[in-house]
């Protein structure tokens, strides 16, 4: 059988979706590397850090207890109402335990959400630069895409404005992220009511607030969409266990919406995969419940990576960026080097540009057209301080060669 006939053979969905780009680059890296040569991985968005200790304990005594069968389609109680507690206490966000869903990770919420909501040809306004797998949610969804683009000078975050004049009757949800992957810039609580005033005058309009990289956050008072009474029956709050836990191997993730909402993606999610692993949701509640120092801690060296790459791309010409104040990226406009050459390769575009520092100087890096910004790249600062400092030394001599 023929390739494209094998191809033809599978669904128009699934023939119709993208490979994940982030996903993809590293496993290019991974090619290289085990052809001997030293890459560095700035591609993925995955913490550098071990899961805490204490959580590895709870999951290590859930094991030793015999905690090893079928748990609800949304998660223990026990672990749905501890994420009750934290939102209400952190996030000023009053759900119950019956309004949160528990599930294989956030990506899964997610799809969830979008699943339950998106009838084909509804619109979904998502905020751009955007996580990769937004987009492709939404054709799985049969919705259609409708990208808004943030300004750089405004840290690529979307204005109330902006939003406002994007709206037509067709649109069904709203989706972002703050702190924002890929670009590493934060939702103020002024910003945020402000697009919430819009929103109270569209009650047929939804949003998914992806807040996965709140505890990497390095401004004060993080605030929470969902917390604005006007609109707190539509948002759809999403957020997880791996990246301010570095448990992304677990697979944890978690919504809190309106319980006609959580309701339905319990009967999605009952058909699909039921409830997440058992072990990784005991490990959740000592997550949400205990010391957050370790997670602090974390904070503070993405912090401090921050400001390394920060200060160590100051040094390259050609390429221009702001202080994210948020996430574990940089994410810098890039397109000062279209049209240049070492003589062999011609950069063209960022997609160009991150190929040739890969197989230059085997750094891993994301290009911006993958989050809806063509001109740009992603760096990834969640690795080691030699690491970084290396990387950075040997893009700045590949970026030097090119004329």
């Amino acid at each position: 059988m023929s390739l494209t006939k094998d191809l033809t053979l599978l669904s128009d969905r699934i023939n119709a979706l993208s490979e994940s780009q982030t996903l993809a680059m590293s496993k290019k890296s991974r090619e290289l590397a085990a052809k001997g040569h030293q890459v560095i991985n700035l591609s993925i968005g995955e913490p550098d850090f071990q899961t805490p200790q204490h959580i590895k304990d709870a999951a290590k005594k859930a094991i030793d207890e015999g905690f090893s069968f079928y748990t609800p389609v949304s998660g223990i109680l026990e672990l749905r109402q501890a994420i009750a507690d934290k939102l209400r206490k952190e996030n000023n966000i009053d759900w119950k335990a019956d309004n949160i869903v528990v599930s294989t990770g956030a990506k899964q919420s997610l799809a969830n959400a979008l699943m339950c909501l998106v009838n084909p040809g509804d619109e979904v306004i998502i905020f751009s630069p955007y996580w990769v797998s937004y987009s492709e949610m939404v054709k799985l969804a049969e919705g259609e895409t409708v990208l808004l683009e943030g300004p750089f000078e405004n840290d690529f975050k979307v204005t109330a404005d902006q939003l406002e004049k994007a709206i037509t009757p067709r649109t069904k949800v709203v989706m972002y992220s703050s702190p924002s992957n890929p670009t590493g810039s934060v939702f103020t609580e002024k910003e945020l009511r402000e697009i919430a005033e819009v929103l109270a005058k569209h009650e047929n309009i939804f949003v998914i607030a992806d807040e996965i990289y709140e505890y990497i956050n390095y401004e004060p008072n993080y605030f929470s969409l969902g917390s604005i009474p006007s609109i707190k029956e539509r948002v759809i709050t999403i957020n997880g266990m791996s990246k301010g836990f570095a448990m992304t191997g677990w697979r944890v993730g978690y919504m809190a919406a309106a319980k006609w909402i959580a309701d339905a993606c319990d009967k999605l999610q009952g058909q699909i995969t039921s409830g997440t692993c058992s072990i990784s949701q005991k490990a959740a509640v000592a997550a949400v419940k205990g010391d957050m120092k370790p997670t602090q801690d974390m904070a503070k060296a993405y912090l401090r990576r921050r400001d390394l790459v920060l200060g160590l791309l100051k040094e390259i010409p050609g390429i221009r960026t702001f202080t994210p104040k948020g996430a574990f990226y940089v994410f810098p406009e890039v397109n000062d080097y279209f049209g240049k050459t070492d003589g062999e390769t011609t950069i063209h575009t960022a997609d160009d540009l991150c190929m040739y520092i890969l197989n230059k100087v085997y750094v891993s890096l994301v290009t911006g057209e993958a989050f809806g910004a063509p001109n740009c790249i992603r760096i990834s600062y969640a690795a080691s301080d030699e690491n970084l400092t290396e990387a950075l030394r040997r893009m700045k001599d590949a970026l030097a060669q090119l004329h």
